[in-house]
């Protein structure tokens, strides 16, 4: 494919055209890094003029590790009965929220395994508990794999489920589970997990029911990129459907520790191209997150030139990535010092990306040549 074809493409995405999937796969196999980096950030910036990047200050909670499914990329699960397994103590479980509130967290992201033995009544036990607690504090749980296991192990309708996690505090849902929305790369890599049409579900349901939720891709194993960019069709049509996802987050599969281990892991570059392919192409999902707890702070500081406009969450626990070897952490002084240094003003905001902190009188530091 010529060059003029691709500089075509980026035009036309920059110029605010819709993105065909014979466009996307095009800026997959032929696009260069530097080229797909100007494109998305001038989309990126007309989707967001103004002075600000943000960032949000929340903790992982897996409450259990027991997982029903098998899944070939995944070193965090355990089964019933392995001497590995766990679910948290109540009190321990509050003990981390609390631990996150006193650091500025206004929100817990909050996941397990799909447990087959916990009763429904624990799940809205939990939650009654968290908001009796802390009333303030956002409760982001339960991906769509634990929501369709629920609705299937309890017998009851996906709807209900939902009402009754609603009523019971669940705010928003997290967009886990997603690897790739491909039903063929779902049923090689995973085993007794939700297929496509019933994850984009979760979230159809959850949207008519006036929630927000989030949407992630794992790349970087076995796909095609002509299923990558049916992982972002599927997105960008669900969204089309309900207006419901506040953002999307990828990030490249981590091999270490896991059944797919042989499979060399994708770095920055790949990372890079395929994030700013997603600020053009998902044309209607506001905000674009970088995913430095994969890629490091170099990497997720330079995901703000390639796309995106949100550095993430200060992640005061993560538990799965780190399963596979793979363990950043920043203080929340770096993350505003990365935003600084991209030349924007670091904003703490809420999932549904409200400021949460006072709007700053000082501008926002030059950006760095080059």
């Amino acid at each position: 494919m010529s060059s003029t074809n691709v500089d075509d493409i980026l035009r036309r995405a920059v110029d605010g055209a819709r993105l065909s999937c014979a466009d996307g796969v095009v800026l997959m196999r032929d696009a260069g890094l530097i080229e797909l980096g100007r494109a998305a950030d001038l989309v990126c910036k007309k989707l967001h003029p103004e002075p600000y990047r943000t960032y949000n200050i929340d903790r992982n909670i897996n409450y259990t590790n027991v997982c029903a499914a098998v899944c070939d990329f995944c070193a965090f699960y355990r089964k019933v009965g392995h001497g590995e397994a766990y679910v948290l103590d109540r009190e321990e479980l509050l003990k981390k929220i609390e631990e996150t509130v006193a650091l500025g967290g206004d929100q817990i992201l909050m996941q397990g395994g799909l447990h087959p033995d916990l009763p429904f009544d624990w799940y809205l036990e939990l939650l009654h508990d968290i908001k009796a607690r802390f009333p303030q504090v956002n409760i982001h749980g339960f991906s769509p794999p634990e929501l369709h296991f629920f609705a299937k192990l309890y017998r009851m309708p996906l709807k209900t489920v939902l009402e009754r996690l609603k009523a019971a505090g669940l705010g928003s849902l997290p967009g886990g589970g997603g690897e790739i929305l491909s039903d063929r790369v779902r049923k090689e890599i995973t085993r007794g997990k939700v297929m496509t049409d019933d994850w984009i579900n979760v979230h159809r349901v959850w949207h008519e029911l006036g929630g927000k939720s989030t949407a992630t891709m794992m790349y970087g194993h076995i796909e095609t990129i002509e299923e990558r960019i049916e992982h972002f069709e599927r997105v960008r049509s669900l969204q089309d459907e309900t207006g419901g996802l506040t953002a999307f987050i990828s990030w490249t599969f981590q091999p270490e520790h896991t059944e797919m281990a042989d499979v060399p892991a994708a770095g920055a570059y790949e990372y890079l191209r395929v994030q700013a392919i997603s600020r053009l192409y998902l044309d209607n999902v506001p905000n674009i997150q970088s995913s430095w707890v994969t890629q490091g702070p170099k990497v997720g500081h330079l995901a703000l030139y390639f796309g995106a406009n949100d550095m993430g969450s200060l992640m005061i626990e993560e538990n799965v990535v780190a399963s596979a070897g793979t363990v950043y952490y920043l203080t929340l002084e770096e993350i505003r010092r990365s935003i600084r240094e991209a030349g924007y003003i670091p904003r703490q905001r809420d999932v549904y990306y409200n400021y949460i902190d006072a709007e700053p009188a000082v501008a926002a530091e030059p950006a760095l040549a080059g």
